[in-house]
């Protein structure tokens, strides 16, 4: 059912989760929703500095490890206080740098358990109160450029990001029409943490150009793509990737053979 433009990012009423939502991306996002007007929840395992606020809203907040299902149960319930669930962004995750050869079973299997297995358990348990609701809700799963190439000295990671692509498609059938599950690639991004990944200022630029639109992405830019794949404008999108990456990766041999400037 179509609704007016004027109201279609109104996400007033709406009870939103956001994981890892305490900084970087994660911030970026919530701070989207509370512009939007929604009541937001975020989760993290350790309670931000100070609390994410928008002009007009305060983000609750409630400590969790998302690789833990008991602690994933008391987000849920924390989040039912409001009297309903309408959208959880799976946003927790993240990898350091390792190299495949040498890296720990350990140190894979907790990365895979953050980045592919937690959004799983969080969403089947959103799931289960979204199935119940007249109006059924919506899952965005925060996939990265990782998991659509080669993904080197960060395997472990990537791998679990394609599978999470794979995973978003597979609970849109499954969870239909009730619910609906997305996912969000994101690319280079400027992050307080931006410099583990790209070094310095000037690093950071010299990244940037090598982005078709000359720049890295704000968490807000991802946060944007949420929204719309929350709102009623995206009514008819599940199982679907959007990659938010100024263009993607240009060939290397284009750089080598001269032809991008």
């Amino acid at each position: 059912m179509s609704v007016p433009l004027d109201q279609a990012l109104d996400m007033t009423g709406k009870v939103v989760i956001v994981t890892g939502g305490t900084k970087g991306v994660g911030r970026g996002i919530a701070l989207r929703f509370l512009d939007a007007g929604a009541s937001v929840i975020t989760t993290a395992r350790h309670e931000p500095p100070e609390p994410i606020t928008s002009r007009t809203h305060e983000a609750s907040f409630i400590a969790a490890d998302v690789r833990d299902p008991k602690q994933i149960a008391a987000v849920i319930a924390f989040a039912l206080e409001h009297g309903r669930l309408d959208g959880l962004v799976n946003n927790a995750g993240g990898s350091p740098m390792a190299e495949a050869a040498t890296a720990s079973p350990r140190f894979s299997e907790a990365i895979i358990r953050l980045n592919l297995l937690a959004p799983l358990y969080f969403a089947q348990q959103a799931n289960t109160v979204m199935q119940q609701q007249d109006d059924g809700g919506c899952i965005v799963n925060i996939g990265s450029l990782s998991g659509m190439r080669p993904s080197p000295w960060s395997a472990a990671y990537g791998a679990a990001k394609a599978g999470l692509l794979n995973l978003t498609q597979s609970l849109a059938i499954e969870w239909a029409p009730k619910v609906r599950v997305n996912c969000v690639s994101g690319g280079y991004i400027l992050t307080e943490q931006a410099e583990l990944h790209y070094g310095d200022e000037a690093g950071v630029a010299r990244v940037a150009e090598t982005v078709p639109l000359r720049r890295l992405a704000e968490p807000t830019d991802i946060g944007d793509a949420c929204l719309f794949l929350a709102s009623p404008l995206s009514r008819h999108i599940s199982g679907a990737n959007l990659a938010i990456h100024g263009g993607g990766e240009p060939p290397p041999f284009l750089a080598a053979a001269g032809l991008r400037n």
